[in-house]
């Protein structure tokens, strides 16, 4: 029996989890869970990483606290952020940035100039989003040129995991997102880099999941009372580690969705693949566990959600999760849609306004109740998850006859329902907690627990209860009369 601490941080909170792996099996048991999102100073967007690394120092306390020896600690969070630190003291710089900060606009049209969009997706297979690292340095460098001065980033989890003890390199999966990996060598794309105007001794070493990463420190083992505790790399980018728990069956060709603040769609593949299709509707090659490359597209999920009930809530209308899932299922179906992925959905702000905006302005109407709204992102979602699962099919002439969806957006039934019936196809959903999953199970990989990623999904399969759902046929054939309207929409 072994035990694992894993903290697995997303854009609006963060836990701490120990998985007990026994007998082919994983046990997981939360110890710590705290809010997270971004703080909003003199007008810019960031992260509070002093918070943050106390936030992981109370879960370690708590994991202690429980009596359960532990095994090893790793640490996977949201991709594209990162931190500057001293060469010196190894303290960080300033507060690093969120990546829904726009300064980043700008930066990116410079970027452009030197390096169109075509060439930068030929060299590093990634889509173009302004808030991808490739921009964030750009417009950190403008701003703050003092932070590039021996000095050197680190990914979030990476930089998280600094302060606990871990060593200063980055995981390639979380290197993958910054638009700077060359995707076939695995390594920075250095004549990218060079040419951007950005100095290589910045850039830390590349190592892969399933490795170690050093020991808790002597300080916090003296302070919190234990002995030395390995801290290994996962999948450090959460959605690598998500996808590493996606519980794929053993034969056929396989899709998954790794559903939370983001969702994001694609398959598993051993390659990159780069083409003008895969550029012009923007997919995504990013790193996975195993060496393998996760072929995927990004579409905004329950921020979505999210932000309609902070705004409303803030308005004082108190609305639960459920409160909204059941407004939209009282609401008619198929009657408004929006695009998911349209950027002003993308920073934090008045999403039921903006959402009503989009309406107007494509021509849907007046005056759209909460309802309404909701039911719109809703309806939307399903069909833009089963429009990319049809463009992923035609650009890898793959056939997948299910869509695996893993992690919180599982616990939605009916965004599950609305996919299976806007996919026509089944939903297998399961496990919610997919990312704390991956994390700990690749830890047990590089502890030796486990040999392969194939035993890794084994053991999910062997430990989760997965939920299947079947298309509607009446609501299957109402998505289907709506495809060309909603495709207007989105194009």
């Amino acid at each position: 029996m072994k035990n694992f601490l894993a903290f697995d941080l997303g854009a609006s909170s963060g836990r701490g989890i120990i998985g007990t792996v026994e007998n082919g099996k994983l046990t997981m048991k939360e110890i710590h869970r705290f809010p997270n999102g971004p703080v909003e100073i003199d007008g810019s967007f960031y992260w509070d990483y002093d918070r943050l690394c106390g936030e992981l120092k109370t879960g370690l306390r708590n994991a202690l606290a429980t009596g359960v020896k532990l095994d090893g600690i790793s640490i996977d969070t949201w991709g594209v952020d990162y931190v500057f630190f001293d060469k010196d003291t190894k303290k960080a710089r300033r507060r690093p940035y969120n990546y829904r900060d726009p300064r980043t606009v700008a930066a990116a049209e410079k970027v452009w100039k030197t390096v169109s969009k075509d060439v930068l997706y030929k060299a590093t297979g990634i889509q173009c989003m302004t808030l991808n690292t490739i921009y964030q340095l750009c417009a950190h460098k403008e701003a703050h040129p003092e932070d590039f001065e021996n000095s050197f980033f680190l990914p979030i989890p990476d930089a998280l995991a600094l302060s606990l003890g871990g060593n200063a390199t980055a995981e390639y999966t979380f290197c993958s997102t910054t638009n700077l990996l060359d995707p076939a060598k695995r390594t920075w794309h250095w004549e990218l880099i060079d040419k951007l105007g950005l100095p290589r001794d910045i850039f830390p070493e590349i190592v892969e999941a399933g490795t170690p990463s050093g020991m808790l420190s002597a300080e916090l083992c003296a302070e919190l009372g234990c002995d030395p505790i390995p801290i290994f790399k996962c999948g450090a980018h959460d959605t690598a580690s998500a996808v590493a728990a996606v519980p794929a069956p053993l034969t056929g060709q396989w899709a998954y969705l790794s559903a939370g603040t983001w969702a994001l769609l694609g398959a598993e593949i051993d390659k990159p693949m780069i083409s003008e299709l895969s550029e012009k509707e923007a997919i995504t090659n990013e790193g996975g566990v195993g060496g393998k490359i996760r072929f995927l597209t990004n579409i905004m999920g329950s921020w979505l959600f999210q932000e309609l009930r902070r705004v409303w809530n803030e308005a004082g209308k108190n609305l639960s999760f459920n409160d909204m899932e059941q407004m939209a299922r009282a609401s008619e179906p198929c009657k408004y849609f929006i695009n998911p992925n349209c950027s002003e959905f993308a920073a934090p702000g008045d999403m039921p306004g903006n959402i009503r905006a989009f309406l107007k302005r494509t021509g849907q109407g007046e005056e759209f109740t909460d309802a309404e709204v909701v039911r719109a992102v809703y309806d939307s979602l399903a069909l833009y998850f089963s429009a990319k699962l049809a463009l992923l099919e035609k650009i890898l002439g793959a056939s997948y006859a299910c869509l695996n969806v893993v992690g919180g957006g599982t616990k939605d039934g009916f965004l599950m329902e609305l996919a299976s019936c806007a996919l026509n196809r089944q939903v297998v959903a399961g496990p919610i907690e997919a990312t704390a999953a991956g994390n700990i199970l690749v830890q047990a990989m590089a502890a030796g627990e486990l040999a392969s990623l194939d035993e890794v999904r084994e053991v999910i399969r062997n430990s989760f209860e997965l939920k299947t759902f079947s298309p509607d046929p009446a609501m299957a054939a109402k998505f289907a009369a709506v495809a060309d309207k909603f495709a207007a929409v989105t194009a």
